[in-house]
């Protein structure tokens, strides 16, 4: 028997979930206004379309068993030229958005009459659909249950995204290591001079990373100069000021490779005075701590709970979570943040960053982050950021 690519396995989850949910039909869209990356994880196809994922109806008990054979896929794209190469290994069928008037609504109606759902039949909406596009759908599927629900198909892609299969994981560590030496590149020539500027150096990452087959970075570029560090996100994200100077500067990028982020933050110290000096000593020792305490089986919130400790022992106070989950988004699960209603588990296959900072609006910030891979027996730095003395 053919092995199952990855887009096939990814559906396989789906279908099996849907079957156990009793939902016949589903639907996933990534338009301007709403954005979603599922229809990329389980197809391949970068963006702007729709997704229909349909079973027949089967009993729950033996899903395991039948989901393969019944579970059909229709991606409704509108650059159909587009789809056809990205989403070619995916086995959905492909379709123009134009055959259905550019509408949603009368997408859905006409993919349930191709794939004959039965009348009563469940079928689910994205949850983040508007009430006035809802009433469209209700008007359209008179014969259906529509479900428009926070905790449905999309809580349940976010939790199968946070670990990563085998194909995932070697993106993003091509990615990593595309990212790495970006990093070496980067220090060199803050170093020599060539990077004076925030803006040099945001330049020079965009060139670099797109140079070496990435199709972008992952978010806006943090560039933030000596005079600019002391927030955690500057504002604008980088200007022409002066990169490198004395005291601390910022630096946070990632690279994105097939779709994965990477996602790291650099600290440059230069002639610091000996409150900068202890500050920087403080953000090293937590993010050593911290990656001490990434493995399987560890509770997210008691990593992100030992770094609050360590900085409430000198009257610090991270004003930002510890660390994210990474993937198709710069975002992602497991959160690594200090909160009770943080459950999340560490796992093998998740990846996310671990990224402690202090910030002073007289002395500056300082923030170290790399991506952390979680394997069965201990955790891998994918990355090697660091704190550059100048």
């Amino acid at each position: 028997m053919e092995k199952e690519n990855s887009f096939a396995q990814r559906q396989k989850k789906i279908y099996n979930w849907m079957a156990e949910e009793g939902i016949n039909l589903l639907m996933l869209e990534d338009t301007e206004t709403r954005r979603d990356q599922n229809i990329r994880w389980l197809t391949g196809h970068p963006g702007d379309a729709l997704l229909f994922l349909s079973i027949d109806k089967i009993d729950k008990k033996s899903a395991d068993e039948k989901a393969d054979n019944n579970g059909k896929a229709i991606l409704v794209a509108w650059d159909i030229n587009l789809a056809k190469i990205y989403a070619a290994q995916s086995g959905a069928i492909i379709s123009s958005y134009n055959d259905f008037n550019r509408k949603p609504s009368k997408a859905i109606a006409a993919v349930a009459k191709k794939f004959g759902i039965p009348v009563g039949s469940k079928i689910e909406i994205p949850s983040v659909t508007s009430y006035p596009s809802f009433l469209d759908f209700v008007g359209e599927l008179t014969d259906f249950d529509i479900l428009c629900r926070e905790n449905g198909a999309a809580s349940e892609m976010r939790r199968l995204r946070s670990i990563k299969d085998a194909e995932e994981i070697a993106i993003i560590k091509k990615a990593a290591n595309i990212t790495n030496e970006l990093i070496n590149s980067i220090e060199e020539n803050v170093k020599s001079g060539k990077i004076k500027t925030e803006a040099d150096a945001a330049l020079f990452i965009e060139t670099e990373a797109r140079r070496q087959g990435c199709e972008g970075t992952s978010f806006d570029i943090l560039a933030a100069g000596a005079d600019r560090s002391y927030a955690i996100h500057a504002f604008p994200t980088w200007t022409h000021a002066p990169f490198g100077g004395q005291g601390l500067s910022i630096l946070d990028f990632g690279v994105k490779l097939g779709g994965y982020c990477t996602d790291v933050t650099l600290t440059f110290a230069r002639d610091l005075d000996p409150k900068q000096e202890k500050l920087v000593n403080m953000v090293e020792k937590a993010a050593k701590l911290a990656v001490s305490m990434a493995l399987n089986g560890t509770q997210a919130k008691d990593i992100a709970a030992a770094v609050d400790s360590f900085f409430s022992k000198s009257k610090k106070k991270m004003p930002h979570g510890l660390g994210h989950g990474i993937g198709l988004q710069e975002h992602e699960y497991p959160v690594i943040r200090n909160s009770n209603e943080n459950e999340w588990v560490l796992e093998p296959g998740m990846i996310f960053t671990i990224e402690p900072g202090l910030y002073d609006p007289l002395l500056g910030g300082c923030r170290l982050e790399n991506d952390i891979l979680i394997t069965d027996t201990s955790s891998e730095i994918l990355t090697n950021a660091r704190i550059i003395h100048l």
